[in-house]
């Protein structure tokens, strides 16, 4: 499995999604990874993460590794025998569906300088997409891969991945899994074939069981509160039934990041013509879990709305994760609106910010300044950092852990 032959792979993205792979897949191959933001070019050049990953920034320094960077479409597309597509695709609130479009700019491209290649989309999609767009531009040279990477540990997951997926049955896909196995170190992986719309579906019904398991703890955990139950002794309790298990059961503010916020809502909207009671609830479980954290904030400032509202909440971070610099659909940006709602100050603590201001709260630069600035000091996640000062912080990370 580790002695393939070495193809041209070239990287649309340089994300998680596409980084991660890319260098994975430069062990083995020539990567020429394209992105459209010079900045993030010119660091990948100087084997600089532009991306807060432990494994990322490690490979990145290795000589051994044939892997570029560039701004030039022609140089990253021509010759190349693959193309990954690793593009953002938002949700777009007005269609109720990811925004495809830079996909597609990508296929556009890519049809014109190098027609005949196969390209890999790996990017998260609509089900149904891929066969769409194969009818769209009138080429079979389009397939779909769907990936399972956690914040921060993105090249991680990739080194040891719990599955691979291709969603074709075809000597391309096969040549395909067998060069994402190659670069891993994990032996045995699973590798599963299936046809594009099943492979998207996955995608979606995987993450949106992950979604529907963070809000079944969180509510789990917003009864104990109510009750005064102790939520630790309660979870611990139902978690050793091994089918349920005690792996993916740290209360959290809500469920947020890259995928899940966006899976859970797209699923949905793929169920506009089928009936269903579960996956609408785990979209507005999400919200309602936000909605009870903010209230247990300002009923831990005072006992009303008018007495807090003279008080400073501190968001100790912006990040779901230990170890990540991604706060995009962050759930404690969602408890930070409505505290804010409620006329109440909200300062932030957060390295990854350069800016003075964050939606026009303060950003704080000094954690001591930070500290003692805050009345209460709201963590999603307790770190080393805000120990010290325990007693006015707000969390409900009963594990202190990520999963």
């Amino acid at each position: 499995m580790k002695k393939l032959e070495k193809y041209k792979i070239a990287i649309a993205g340089t994300g998680y999604v596409g980084l991660s792979n890319g260098l994975l897949l430069a062990q083995n191959n020539e990567v020429v990874a394209l992105d459209i933001i010079p900045e993030k070019v010119e660091m990948l050049k100087n084997k600089i993460s532009p991306i807060e990953d432990k494994e990322i920034e490690e490979y990145l320094q290795s000589d051994d590794l044939n892997f570029k960077a560039t701004l030039d479409k022609e140089e990253a597309y021509k010759n190349a025998d693959y193309i990954i597509i690793a593009t953002p695709t938002d949700y777009d609130p007005e269609t109720n569906y990811f925004n495809t479009k830079s996909i597609e700019y990508v296929i556009a491209d890519v049809l014109k300088i190098n027609p005949h290649t196969t390209m890999v989309i790996k990017s998260t999609v609509p089900v149904g997409y891929t066969k769409s767009v194969r009818e769209k531009f009138n080429t079979d040279n389009i397939i779909f891969s769907p990936e399972f990477l956690r914040e921060g540990k993105a090249l991680h997951d990739n080194l040891y991945p719990s599955r691979i997926i291709v969603g074709e049955k075809s000597k391309r896909a096969e040549i395909f899994a067998n060069l994402l196995a190659g670069g891993a170190i994990k032996e045995d992986i699973p590798i599963l074939f299936t046809d594009s719309t099943e492979a998207e579906a996955i995608k979606l019904f995987a993450n949106t069981y992950l979604a529907m398991r963070v809000a079944y703890f969180n509510e789990l955990d917003s009864y104990a509160q109510t009750h005064h139950l102790d939520s630790k002794q309660i979870i611990e309790g139902v978690g050793l039934d091994p089918r349920i298990g005690t792996h993916y059961n740290n209360p959290s503010f809500g469920y947020g990041g890259y995928c899940l916020p966006k899976d859970t809502k797209q699923l949905r909207a793929n169920y506009k013509d089928v009936p269903c009671n579960l996956i609408s609830a785990i979209v507005d479980a999400n919200a309602t879990r936000k909605d009870f954290i903010a209230q247990s904030i300002i009923a831990k400032l005072g006992t009303d709305v008018s007495t807090s509202a003279n008080k400073t909440v501190g968001i100790y971070r912006l990040t779901m994760k230990s170890g990540s610099d991604n706060f995009r659909s962050s759930a404690i940006q969602g408890i930070m609106k409505r505290l804010k709602a409620k006329g109440i100050e909200v300062i932030i603590y957060e390295p990854a910010l350069e800016d003075e201001l964050f939606f026009n709260s303060k950003v704080i630069k000094d954690i001591d300044e930070f500290k003692k600035m805050s009345d209460i000091v709201v963590a999603n996640r307790i770190e080393d950092s805000i120990r010290d000062v325990q007693e006015k912080v707000y969390t409900r990370d009963i594990f202190e852990s990520d999963s």
